[in-house]
């Protein structure tokens, strides 16, 4: 079993305001017991403002922060956060940090759909990203990601759990599709999918991807085990990693792969 919290939290403009945020609520998630703190894409700064100016690299203030209060908690933080990119754009990257591990995971499919641009600000990633703790790898990945089967069965190949970060843009149906993808990606690749989303704001960001809540833990066979609605909350779920290896005795779809 390993304890992680979705902290479905909504960011400001203001990273300090959100890094006191984290603050809290990793001291919560701690004191519950999780040993891995996730929060959703963009946990830094939200979307719908410039975000060269609060782009720092993986060494700088904000998530040498973070870092300090995963120690201090004796945890693991995943948090999405800007750092300096190619050609004065940023990279959206995940965090990852505390426990002896600081890394990032850079967004490799940018959300270029739905009137959005998001390559206009942003370099892509070039890779998959894994870790471990305490034994178990983890897989990573952001948003736009989530509609891209491939990316999930290749960190499958290692990872029983795949953290899935989202500052997903509201819309006709776009609350159905991420309920159906969430699900379709733990089916896909039988491990366990942490989907973890900015909450519904409560202002109107326009045409900026900000967020619908609907975090989720999902079974390596696809099944809902806990879902929060659109509003700020946390989940803390037991992660039951022997299930990974009974779904895929039962369902082996990553070893029966021919393509």
């Amino acid at each position: 079993m390993m304890r992680i919290a979705l902290c479905q939290i909504s960011s400001t403009a203001d990273p300090q305001e959100n890094l006191a945020t984290v603050r809290a609520e990793v001291a919560d998630a701690a004191a519950q017991g999780a040993r891995i703190v996730q929060f959703p894409e963009a946990t830094q700064c939200r979307f719908g403002v410039p975000l060269g100016p609060v782009a720092e690299p993986l060494d700088g203030p904000w998530a040498t922060a973070v870092r300090e209060i995963a120690d201090e908690h004796g945890v693991v933080v995943v948090a999405g956060m800007f750092t300096p990119g190619h050609e004065d754009r940023v990279a959206n990257t995940t965090l990852v940090t505390g426990a002896g591990l600081h890394l990032g995971y850079d967004k490799i499919h940018l959300f270029d759909a739905f009137g959005f641009r998001e390559s206009d600000t942003v370099t892509p990633g070039a890779k998959p990203v894994t870790f471990e703790v305490d034994g178990t790898t983890f897989g990573l990945a952001t948003c736009y990601d989530v509609r891209f089967p491939e990316l999930f069965r290749a960190l499958a190949d290692t990872a029983p759990v795949i953290l899935l970060g989202a500052s997903w843009g509201a819309g006709p149906t776009k609350a159905e599709q991420w309920d159906l993808l969430v699900q379709a990606r733990a089916l896909d690749s039988t491990s366990w999918v942490l989907a973890c989303g900015q909450a519904d704001p409560d202002a109107d960001y326009g045409a900026a991807p900000t967020g619908i809540g609907r975090s989720a833990v999902v079974d390596p066979l696809g099944t809902v085990r806990e879902r929060l609605t659109g509003t700020p909350g946390t989940l803390v779920s037991d992660v039951d990693l022997d299930l990974v290896r009974e779904a895929r005795e039962k369902l082996p779809v990553l070893a029966n792969r021919r393509l």
